[in-house]
Parts: structure tokens; C-alpha cells; sequence
């Protein structure tokens, strides 16, 4: 991880530069090229020419960001299910109360790394510059770092190297102030005659992804606070994690 994050934070002089040229469909550059394949009336805002290239890049695109999405949710229901089973799976596998903390680890590196090509190692734009150019990706890198914060949390509580009665309030505010950016969540690079329905049916599924996180945190703080029913919500909290899965599972754009 400390090479990998090296990478992002010390790329080459070139992928640093702020006046790179906006290329034809590259998602990303900042608010502007965001909107750039949406009719905006109030500034005139010019539809980009269809090419081929334009068109396989919006749905190169789409399909990542799709894949991103799915990824997360069968993570999310991997970590739920694994939760669940842990009881049954610690006379098999010694390490089955920390899987569920790495399915959310593994979810917030993936996500850190791989979300928003457009960043060096794999794109022109620098981290720094990218995450202080670009609201989307300035958040989609603050969900996969609160989903690394997370798996760190659960790993810590699980192994009891945390054990104070504050920490068992960590996952939730987390988790909640999650749910809570995914209500003001910037998505761009919406394009064609339908992007604004397109739009709108993209916020309505982050509506949904934040009324089932606000669940999940809710739930797993009533659980971790004790009292004669914790063992209900320590049912409920992963069934609420399922359920955002399966929202992430059938997300589409």
C-alpha cells in the first residue's frame, strides 16, 4: 500500500501540469468538462462532436464506473454474509472474525486505486490534482478512504487492540457520514439526448445508497453500545449491508 500511495503522490513533472489540454470525452478534468456533454442553456455549453472515439470513451466510462459500483456491493454482501457466518467458521478457519473487515478493506483499496482512471498511474492528471480539481473524484476517494478506515476499525475491535466504550461509536459516524456525502455526491460526464433523466435516475440510486448505509450505521451502533438487544441488531446492521449491496449490485448509468 506505502508503494502504491507513493506512486500517486510523487508521479512524473508531466502528469502534474494544470493546463493539460481537455481531451474529446475524458471524464474528470474538473466541473466544466464534466458538463460538457449536457446541454446547459444558462451558458451555452457546446454538446462535444460524436465521434467514434468520443462514444467508446463515454462508454469506457460508463462501464467503469458500473463495475466499480458492483465490485463495492459484492464486497459489502461478502462482508455482511461473512459477519453473519463467523460463529459457524471459526472452528474451520481460525481468521473467520476478520474476514468481513478485509472484504471492507480490500473494497477502500480497490476504490482508492482504481476508481478514476484519468489519475496517474493510469491517466494524464496527478492525484493532487485531480482530487483538488474534481469533486467526483475528491469523493470517491474520500468513500474509499472511509471504507479502508472501516476494515482498519472492525480489524482493531476484533482483535481487542481497541477496546474503549468511545471506539464502538467509530464505525457508525463513519459509516453515517458516509451515507450522509452520498446525499450531495457530484456526478458528471453525463452525456446524450437523456442525460438529464440520466441524471436524475443516478441521484435517486444514491438517495437509496444513503438511506441503507444511514441503516447499517444506526444499527451496528445500537449493536456495539450492548444492551438486552444487541443480538438483534447485530442481525439487522449486516441485513441493512446486504441491502446496500444489492443496490450497488443493480446500480446502472
Amino acid at each position: 500500500m506505502v508503494l502504491i500511495l507513493a506512486v500517486f503522490l510523487f508521479p512524473p513533472a508531466w502528469t502534474q501540469h494544470p493546463n493539460i489540454p481537455a481531451q474529446p470525452g475524458m471524464s474528470g478534468m474538473d466541473d466544466m468538462s464534466d458538463m460538457a456533454g449536457m446541454p446547459d442553456p444558462q451558458h451555452g455549453a457546446a454538446v462535444p462532436e460524436q465521434t467514434p472515439e468520443v462514444l467508446a470513451k463515454q462508454l469506457a466510462d460508463k462501464r467503469e464506473s458500473e463495475f466499480n459500483h458492483h465490485l463495492a456491493g459484492a464486497l459489502l454482501i461478502l462482508a455482511a454474509l461473512f459477519f453473519l457466518a463467523q460463529n459457524r467458521l471459526q472452528g474451520r478457519w481460525a481468521a473467520a472474525h476478520y474476514a468481513w473487515a478485509a472484504c471492507l478493506l480490500i473494497a477502500g483499496f480497490f476504490l482508492l486505486v482504481f476508481s478514476d482512471t484519468e489519475i496517474w498511474p493510469f491517466g494524464y492528471q496527478s492525484f493532487y490534482y485531480a482530487v483538488t480539481h474534481n469533486p467526483e473524484v475528491a469523493q470517491h476517494k474520500t468513500f474509499a478512504a472511509i471504507l479502508l478506515a472501516l476494515g482498519v476499525v472492525a480489524t482493531l475491535r476484533t482483535s481487542g487492540r481497541l477496546q474503549a466504550a468511545w471506539s464502538a461509536w467509530i464505525f457508525p459516524v463513519l459509516a453515517l457520514g458516509g451515507a450522509t456525502m452520498l446525499l450531495f455526491h457530484h456526478h458528471g460526464g453525463m452525456h446524450g439526448p437523456d442525460a438529464m433523466q440520466t441524471m436524475v435516475r443516478v441521484q435517486h440510486q444514491h438517495l437509496r445508497f444513503a438511506g441503507a448505509g444511514a441503516g447499517v450505521a444506526l444499527a451496528k451502533g445500537l449493536a456495539d453500545s450492548g444492551g438486552k438487544w444487541r443480538p438483534l441488531f447485530d442481525k439487522l446492521w449486516p441485513i441493512f449491508m446486504i441491502a446496500l449491496g444489492l443496490l450497488l449490485l443493480l446500480y446502472t448509468e
